[in-house]
């Protein structure tokens, strides 16, 4: 393994630990229903730290309108792959909080994977069974095999807890509602690589004009999650009509306030880190490689992985069992070797 590829890893996995940290700071906001949050984070997550990065990555004297235009429909197709990834985003933070970090990220991320990486490289039109393009298909099932097999710690988890130990570990825990919204959310949430390899066309742009290679995916991410946050401001704010729950923004102290604004902005930073450590790991990989198409897969794996480590600090695990530790140990073994197999047969 190259010491390009370590360092592209290593990144990626640094901005993956921010993303599975990012829900931690949920309970430290008080006072505000679930949808103020929700929109409070997203002003943080999908636009004002998005355009930093994007902003970080212009030439002198470049614009955002001019990088996008000269993409032509990319950015539109971008912009509108955001929009259902919007749903996904969503859904997620819904299966967090009807499964606890460490199940609902680990059912949603897994096939957010799946479909995330196979099917960009469907549409390019590379095959599946054969080169490339099998060694692909390999790392993405075993993924999912790594998945899976976490998803059933899950369920031994909730075969076994008393109903009181659940509520205690998870509020609102609700085993299949929670399975049924954590899949959607990751087939939804996949239309984010989707997004990403439509503003293709934004990254050769800037590479003409010199941009910064470590930083060029930065302008495409940006237009992604504009559209995802078109997509859940709409269904906050219409969380807050149908609550009462506008006054929730203004009628906490002042102190509360500042405190629930600086662990949203946290919770968005945090977030926002997993897609800028993913550009900037991607260019140490070799472009067209097996390892750069399944950076996805690779993020999402070790998504699930620092989850269920955060599950299990935040003790979600705690009385389930040694079986059922044994199983996630399992789960989270097989996707640390889904990781290397690419590099394998490389």
């Amino acid at each position: 393994m190259s010491y390009e590829l370590l360092i592209g890893l290593l990144v990626i996995a640094v901005g993956s630990f921010g993303q599975s940290s990012s829900y931690v700071p949920i309970n430290k906001v008080k006072n505000w229903s679930w949808e103020c949050f929700w929109l409070t984070q997203g002003v943080f997550a999908w636009l004002l730290f998005p355009f930093v990065g994007a902003w970080l990555a212009l030439p002198p004297e470049v614009s955002l309108p001019d990088v996008w235009s000269a993409a032509g429909g990319g950015a539109w197709k971008a912009t509108g792959f955001g929009a259902l990834w919007g749903i996904g985003g969503l859904t997620f933070g819904l299966s967090m909080r009807y499964l606890g970090i460490a199940l609902g990220q680990s059912l949603a991320l897994g096939t957010c994977s799946a479909f995330g990486t196979l099917i960009p490289a469907i549409l390019k039109g590379d095959s599946l069974f054969s080169g490339n393009g099998l060694v692909l298909l390999a790392g993405v099932s075993i993924a999912i095999a790594g998945i899976a097999v976490i998803g059933y710690a899950g369920a031994l988890k909730s075969q076994h807890l008393p109903e009181a130990e659940k509520r205690k570990a998870v509020k609102d825990f609700a085993l299949k509602k929670g399975i049924l919204i954590a899949l959607l959310a990751g087939v939804m949430s996949a239309c984010f690589n989707l997004g990403l390899e439509a503003g293709a066309p934004i990254k050769a742009h800037l590479a003409n004009l010199g941009a910064n290679e470590l930083l060029m995916l930065c302008p495409v991410i940006l237009l992604v999650t504009i559209g995802g946050f078109i997509t859940n401001a709409g269904y906050c704010l219409y969380q807050n009509y149908k609550n009462r729950t506008f006054k929730d923004y203004t009628s906490i102290s002042g102190a509360n306030w500042v405190n629930n604004l600086l662990f949203c902005a946290l919770a968005g930073l945090l977030w926002y880190s997993q897609f800028f450590g993913l550009g900037i790991g991607q260019s140490f990989f070799e472009p067209g490689s097996v390892m750069m198409a399944f950076s996805w897969s690779i993020l999402m794996s070790l998504n699930v992985i620092f989850s269920n480590l955060w599950g299990i600090i935040l003790k979600e695990w705690k009385a389930s069992g040694r079986r059922t530790i044994a199983v996630l140990v399992a789960g989270l073994a097989i996707l640390i070797i889904s990781m290397v197999l690419p590099q394998l047969f490389k």
